[in-house]
């Protein structure tokens, strides 16, 4: 039935509940990449794609390198982390940056930069200024969403906001919930996340139609309608803007 309906054989061996978010997040990774990679012309530049397996917290970004410095603080200094609060050091699922650019690069077409020139001498697009690479964008991957941990990813969000020193990253979620009033948990509302993106969106209206529940009807109408909640298609060419 399975395969007849979608053209796919049916997993016969599907992950386990404690890996299956590690997959989801790997899998998106793999997609946002290969897409990203084909829209070059329209955003090009060195890009590095990571996931939160490989154990890399966003120090290593130009815009947080300055946290590693406060943990040594507050690690050093426990009594002030009451007054500091609490972990700085969020491990987005996936981190999307752009390499700096030497020079050379930078004169290509023309040349803005000589070799005594020491201007511009701040901006971190420069290998010459900043050898970190500059966070782009940061998503968070929910295969579902728990309605008691729904908060953390606004909460990464709002860290990523509040703690940087240089430009705001593109700060999403992408999700494979099927219930809209779970999703509207973080979609719903401004200031933190940019937006969220579902994995199988245009399938999702098509089973919520099927099922003729109002609530949820109107509940994904309101995401979709009020900007909150896109198709996982949409995000290449978003993360390109």
């Amino acid at each position: 039935m399975l395969k007849a309906e979608t053209g796919e054989e049916p997993c016969q061996s599907p992950p386990k509940e404690q890996t299956a978010g590690s997959v989801y997040a790997n899998l998106t990774k793999e997609f946002l990449d290969q897409a990203f990679s084909r829209l070059q012309h329209l955003r090009p530049g060195k890009w590095t794609f990571s996931t939160s397996q490989e154990k890399e917290d966003i120090t290593k970004h130009f815009q947080y390198e300055h946290l590693a410095d406060l943990q040594k603080v507050i690690a050093k200094h426990p009594e002030i982390r009451a007054t500091l609060g609490g972990d700085y050091l969020v491990v987005p699922d996936i981190t999307i940056a752009r390499q700096p650019v030497d020079d050379a690069e930078i004169n290509r077409s023309e040349k803005f930069i000589g070799k005594s020139d020491e201007i511009p001498k701040y901006t971190p697009l420069r290998l010459a200024v900043n050898a970190k690479s500059i966070l782009h964008a940061s998503v968070s991957c929910k295969w579902t969403i728990r309605s008691d941990r729904s908060q953390n990813t606004r909460t990464e969000a709002l860290n990523l906001i509040r703690n940087r020193k240089g430009k705001v990253p593109i700060v999403v979620a992408v999700v494979f919930e099927p219930l809209p009033t779970r999703i509207a948990s973080i979609a719903l509302g401004t200031g933190d996340l940019d937006c969220v993106y579902h994995g199988a969106l245009h399938e999702l209206r098509e089973a919520v139609e099927e099922t003729k529940n109002e609530d949820q009807k109107v509940m994904l109408e309101t995401l979709v309608s009020g900007r909150r909640l896109r198709d996982i298609s949409d995000l290449p060419f978003d993360l390109a803007t």
